[in-house]
Formats: structure tokens, C-alpha cells, sequence
């Protein structure tokens, strides 16, 4: 048992190590995507990203309580929240337009997505569920290492929330009253979506409209335009020759 207790120590040291890189994979990918929506689109659907890795303590937990074999390979065919980005945003449509913008890279493999905004679960829970894997690269090669992202509303982030710390404070067994009253606050966090969704339309338009308008351009004086288009003119005599 203490070879056994000594080797699981000193496996997760690295296996740990390869999921915090693919948390800072993701959350780099998402702040490529937030910035060029600020600065291409000029409209940023991202609020907050954050970001958790679960500890190995909660890890081995969780193989016991569900009987998976203790091994490495066990873990992470199984357990797939182990990594963790959730990314809030201010509209039900920007939920969608970032998970299609994070799941189209090349480099990322789509494992299973779970809807929660179009179905939520029982108790009035509504986000979008990715679990995606993405390549780590490390001296020995690359390493393919699976995060769970989760995508809502800054409505949606407040009840689950909420939710959680009442769930945890009655030990999973929340009261019906408090579980119906939960329930009725989901519906309003979902009504007060749509109208904020419906005001900003209202003011500022669709937010595919966007996509549409040309990016800010840099401010360039008469003088450095003339050198511009004269050098441009010469690149083009050269290309026709």
C-alpha cells in the first residue's frame, strides 16, 4: 500500500501539470477571441472567464465514489472535469456565437456538447456544456488532455451560483419550497435575458449586425498616406513587369 500511495503521488505530479497547461491553452484561445471581437467587431460578447482545476484529492474522490480503475488512463478516459474554463457572457446569442467560435479550431476535437439553455435540467440549470480536448505540447510530444467548458449568461451565472451554495448547504437535500423557489427564479433569470437581449437590439441593433461594420482604422496624416499609395503604386509596376 505505501509503493502503491508513493506511485499515485508522483504520477499525478505530471498528470496534473498537463491539465493546468490546457487550461492556459484554452484560456488563451478564449482571449485571442475576446480581443479581436473588441478590437475587428467592435463588440466583445465576453464578460468573465474564469478558470479551476480540481484538486487531486477531489480527483481520487471521485474514482472511489465511482469505481473507476485507479490508474492513470482510467482517470482521464473518465473523469472529464477534472479542467475547467467558464466563459459569461451578456446575451443567450453570444453563448452560442463563442462556442461555435471555440470548437471550430483546427486544433480542437469536440467531445460531447450538452445544451442546457435549449433543455434545462430539472432544477431550472441553463448553460452551454463543452467538453473539448486539446492538444498540450510538451518536451516528449504533444499530449491530448480533455477541459470542460461551460458557457452562460451572466443571469444564468448568478442562479447557478446561488443554486450551488444552497445545494451544498443542505447536503444535496434542498427543501421543496426552496427547490420550487429556485425553480421560479430560473424563469425570471431567463425572462430578464430576453428582454435585455430584445433592449440591446433596440438600441444598438442585432448582434450579427456586427459582424458587419468595418473595423476602426488607424488615423494616418496626408503625408504618410501619399509615401503609402506612392510605394504601393511601384509594388504593383513591379509585379506587372
Amino acid at each position: 500500500m505505501l509503493e502503491f500511495a508513493h506511485q499515485i503521488r508522483e504520477d499525478f505530479g505530471r498528470f496534473m501539470m498537463e491539465y493546468r497547461f490546457a487550461v492556459d491553452e484554452v484560456l488563451t484561445k478564449v482571449t485571442i477571441l475576446r480581443e479581436e471581437f473588441r478590437h475587428l467587431h467592435r463588440y466583445n460578447p465576453i464578460e468573465h472567464v474564469t478558470s479551476r482545476l480540481k484538486t487531486p484529492e477531489s480527483i481520487l474522490e471521485k474514482v472511489a465514489r465511482r469505481g473507476y480503475a485507479p490508474t492513470l488512463p482510467s482517470i482521464r478516459a473518465n473523469v472529464t472535469d477534472i479542467a475547467g474554463i467558464r466563459i459569461t457572457c451578456a446575451f443567450m446569442a453570444d453563448t452560442y456565437r463563442i462556442l461555435d467560435a471555440l470548437t471550430s479550431q483546427h486544433d480542437v476535437r469536440v467531445v460531447a456538447v450538452k445544451d442546457y439553455i435549449a433543455e434545462p435540467k430539472p432544477n431550472g440549470y441553463k448553460s452551454l456544456h463543452a467538453i473539448i480536448e486539446v492538444p498540450v505540447f510538451l518536451s516528449t510530444g504533444a499530449v491530448p488532455v480533455i477541459v470542460e467548458v461551460q458557457i452562460r449568461t451572466i443571469a444564468m451565472d448568478f442562479w447557478a451560483s446561488l443554486e450551488h451554495k444552497i445545494f451544498y448547504k443542505y447536503d444535496g437535500e434542498v427543501p421543496e419550497h426552496l427547490a420550487a423557489e429556485l425553480a421560479a427564479a430560473a424563469g425570471a433569470a431567463e425572462q430578464l435575458d430576453r428582454r435585455m437581449e430584445q433592449l440591446h437590439a433596440e438600441v444598438h441593433g442585432p448582434i450579427d449586425a456586427y459582424d458587419a461594420e468595418p473595423p476602426s482604422l488607424p488615423r494616418l496624416d496626408d503625408q504618410l498616406l501619399q509615401r503609402l499609395w506612392a510605394l504601393s503604386l511601384g509594388t504593383e509596376g513591379r509585379r506587372d513587369s
